[in-house]
């Protein structure tokens, strides 16, 4: 019994999940923006503090932010309560990536 825990334990952890292949919505979207500072290892650390701090909307939110800068700052201009919100969240977030990611 143990060594089918400890074999499958192996496997979970060796085997990257669909996630981890094809990349998360900031991280490709990050890549696909083109930016000159942009690199596979950044948009990855980007994605990687996201997973940790924001929730799958709201990383969907932030991707697109990559394509149409002027929705951040919409948002971030916004006198909705839920964006306000939002926004103080994404200025955590943003603080961890400059911490985690430069």
């Amino acid at each position: 019994m143990k060594r089918v825990v400890l074999a499958a334990t192996l496997v979970a952890a060796l085997l990257p999940g669909q996630s981890a292949i094809a990349g998360g919505t900031i991280e490709r979207a990050c890549i696909k923006a083109d930016r000159p500072s942009a690199s596979r290892s950044l948009c990855s650390c980007i994605q990687k503090v996201a997973n940790a701090t924001l929730t799958g909307g709201e990383r969907s939110k932030v991707a697109k932010f990559f394509k149409d800068p002027h929705k951040s700052q919409s948002t971030r201009q916004s006198d909705r309560r839920t964006d306000e919100k939002f926004w103080k969240k994404y200025k955590k977030f943003g603080a961890l990536v400059a911490k985690h990611c430069s």
